[in-house]
């Protein structure tokens, strides 16, 4: 069945709906590219019969753009083949653009990507006046440019400088914004309205034709070559490398692809932006990226990892123990999406503490215009901040955020227990501990689960769900159904110390640390971590985790794993910590200082006196690729270890988690789909090179040589 359904009325005005009928979704399949050229060459035939053309959709959907499995498939050695194609797809677009009669999108549903390229390329556009339709260019975020043609008519329509938000951030809109900013011609309260503008606006713009193609167009702001762009065309480069530090190719080809796109006529500018799309689909970064936050992404948001033969659950009431930085981000985070919230803490003043972390949140949207006084005060509303236990009653799930010691989180949860409803869920936010040996204070072991937030909790979307040795599956769908219900990012892990993220995560902080304690120059390792495209370097992480906290939990595992009969293995960044925080009293940001000055008022910096204290080691004469390598090699190999041991049970939960939740880079997809890139035996090989140098946490573990012996892959 054909996937455009081409229908004309009494007044000639020609309908163009997409429907494909081997999808949910219209996307620009091959099918569908075929379909749409055949019905730009029937308008053509016909156009002294058509007095306009109308593109809408019979789906929930207008369009979600590419076939990115498609994508996916384009080898390096195919990349000529590729852009011809793009050409000759572009080519039918212009010819639809240039008919000589009004074309007008009538968007009833989400335009994203390709989606959107094929409203730009009408001359009007209306849309559906529902602020859940989504609109907008979002390849960047795919490593990606929109490469129908977003960039040479996104800038022709906007001009330089207002299009690039849109393309090189991927900033997505609502139909009302599209209005305001020029995007859109109108909007519909429903479907036939929506029809009705399109008939309307045909019937009074029967010469229709892009600006662009008009006589005395020009490009509104001016050309990049204009006197009042020159500056900002100069300095864009520089301030795009400072952000991306030059790992995502994507944006440098977006920005490149405007500004020479607006210096030539728009059949050459569709041709460059072809050039640089094709580029892209042939990068290790733009595949690694399409993998994980398209595909894994997508397989995580329909509940792969959740148990499927358990009901759907829905929280109407929950409850939050310790009203700290934790519990408060946690508390905003339900309230948010419309779920009561007990906030309990030890006083009422603690508390009431607690609540005003959420009001000191709320107010700041108040004031940008992004919330109105109503809805921040309907949100507070259902923060109940208390110090008496009683105020849990009726709670379906109650979220322990208290200080990381095992028997204060064994008190709160006897406490709380007994107020749950029936099966209720008891969880922790606990980033380290053992789940199974904190559902020993449970009266209901099955029900207990760990739900790990991760700080700010207002901007941080991962939520590690950790299920302990007796957690039920029951347990499990229903927090995992909480999690989805507030907006955050599931992944699921088996129970261990550290889970997966903390125990990641330390790896990378420990190697910035032992890195510190060969002596190396404090400012290159944290220039090594940021040229990698970590957030943040190891040693401001340090700080900012507390030195002191980190000291603590080292001196709790060693007694629980005295407690176990196992030998704790020591690691060179412990023999910092206990230094810096013991005999320099330097224990992080909280405490004054630690690796790094925090003036008042004035921006932070390494301390001066850090490198004195740890002087250089004799025949320690590391490069600089092999401090970059051991950042990223080091948590890698940690995330083997844990799929190795059963920690983790997929690479989609690595992968998402790595990035969600410790800040490993966006461009390489996660720490499995980063050896996948590398290629298993190349990072194997690299490893005992690192191992040889550096010490034993680089040997590749047992799965990883499996898997480069026979040709695997993480899938």
């Amino acid at each position: 069945m054909n996937p455009i359904k081409y229908s004309q009325d009494a007044d000639g005005i020609v309908t163009l709906t997409f429907d494909d009928p081997d999808q949910s979704v219209n996307t620009m399949s091959a099918p569908f590219k075929e379909a749409f050229q055949e019905a730009i060459t029937r308008l053509e035939s016909e156009k002294a019969d058509i007095t306009g053309v109308i593109i809408t959709s019979a789906k929930k959907t207008f369009f979600a753009g590419g076939n990115l499995n498609d994508l996916l498939a384009v080898r390096p050695d195919e990349a000529g083949a590729f852009f011809e194609r793009s050409l000759a797809v572009k080519a039918g677009h212009r010819r639809l653009e240039k008919l000589g009669k009004p074309v007008v999108a009538a968007i009833n549903g989400a335009a994203l990507g390709g989606g959107w390229e094929i409203c730009l390329m009408s001359h009007a556009r209306f849309a559906l006046d529902d602020d859940k339709i989504t609109l907008g260019l979002p390849e960047v975020t795919l490593g990606l440019l929109p490469g129908a043609g977003g960039i040479v008519r996104m800038t022709r329509l906007l001009g330089l400088k207002a299009a690039l938000p849109y393309l090189l951030e991927g900033r997505l809109f609502s139909p009302a914004e599209g209005l305001r900013g020029g995007l859109l011609n109108g909007l519909a309260p429903d479907r036939d309205a929506l029809l009705a503008q399109a008939r309307a606006w045909i019937k009074a713009n029967p010469a229709a034709a892009q600006p662009w193609d008009r006589e005395g167009y020009s490009v509104p702001g001016g050309k990049p070559n204009a006197p009042e762009n020159v500056a900002f065309v100069r300095t864009a480069p520089a301030i795009l490398q400072k952000k991306t530090r030059g790992c995502y190719p994507a944006p440098e080809a977006i920005l490149s692809a405007a500004v020479e796109g607006l210096m030539v006529d728009v059949d050459t500018a569709l041709r460059i932006e072809s050039r640089y799309m094709t580029s892209l689909v042939i990068h290790p970064v733009s595949k690694n990226m399409i993998r994980t936050f398209f595909f894994q992404m997508g397989e995580i948001k329909s509940g792969k990892s959740r148990p499927n033969d358990v009901a759907r659950a829905s929280f109407s009431k929950i409850g939050v123990l310790g009203a700290g930085l934790m519990g408060a981000g946690i508390a905003y985070a339900s309230a948010s999406r419309g779920v009561a919230t007990v906030l309990k803490d030890v006083t009422p003043e603690k508390a009431e503490q607690g609540k005003a972390y959420s009001r000191k949140l709320l107010d700041k949207r108040v004031e940008k215009g992004s919330m109105t006084p109503q809805r921040r005060d309907e949100i507070l509303g259902r923060i109940t901040p208390a110090a008496d236990a009683s105020v849990l009653a009726g709670c379906e799930l109650i979220i322990e955020a208290v200080f990381e010691k095992r028997e204060l989180k064994a008190a709160v949860t006897r406490e709380a227990e007994p107020f749950l409803v029936d099966a209720g869920i008891m969880a922790s936010n606990t980033s380290t501990l053992p789940i199974t040996g904190l559902a020993q204070a449970s009266a209901n072991p099955a029900n207990f689960i760990g739900l790990h937030f991760f700080s700010p909790v207002d901007k941080m979307p991962l939520v590690e769900i950790i299920k302990g040795h007796q957690t039920s599956p029951e347990t499990l769908a229903r927090a995992y159904d909480f999690v989805t219900q507030i907006g955050k990012t599931p992944i699921v892990v088996n129970d261990s110390r550290g889970f997966f993220t903390s125990r990641v995560f330390r790896t990378f902080r420990n190697e910035g640390l032992g890195m510190l304690a060969e002596g190396l120059n404090p400012a290159m390792i944290e220039n090594a971590s940021l040229q990698v495209g970590m957030p943040v370097g190891p040693l401001a992480v340090a700080d900012e985790v507390s030195m002191a906290l980190s000291l603590s939990v080292t001196r709790q595992t060693i007694a629980d794993l005295a407690a176990e009969g196992t030998t704790y293995l020591p690691h060179p960044a412990d023999a910092v910590v206990e230094k810096m925080v013991v005999e320099l009293n330097r224990p992080g940001r909280a405490g004054g200082g630690g690796f790094y000055e925090y003036p008042a008022g004035g921006k932070k910096h390494l301390w001066e006196g850090l490198a004195g204290h740890f002087p250089r080691k004799a025949g320690a004469d590391v490069s600089f690729q092999d401090m970059k390598d051991r950042i990223l090699y080091v948590q890698a190999l940690e995330s083997v270890r844990c799929l190795d041991e059963g920690v983790l049970e997929s690479s989609r939960d690595a992968n998402v988690g790595s990035i969600l939740g410790i800040g490993f880079p966006r461009w390489t997809g996660g720490v499995l789909q980063y050896i996948n890139q590398i290629g298993l035996e190349p990072f194997v090989a690299r490893s005992r090179e690192l191992a040889a140098r550096y010490g034993s946490r680089f040997d590749p573990p047992a799965l990883l040589l499996r898997m480069a012996a026979t040709g695997e892959t993480f899938a």
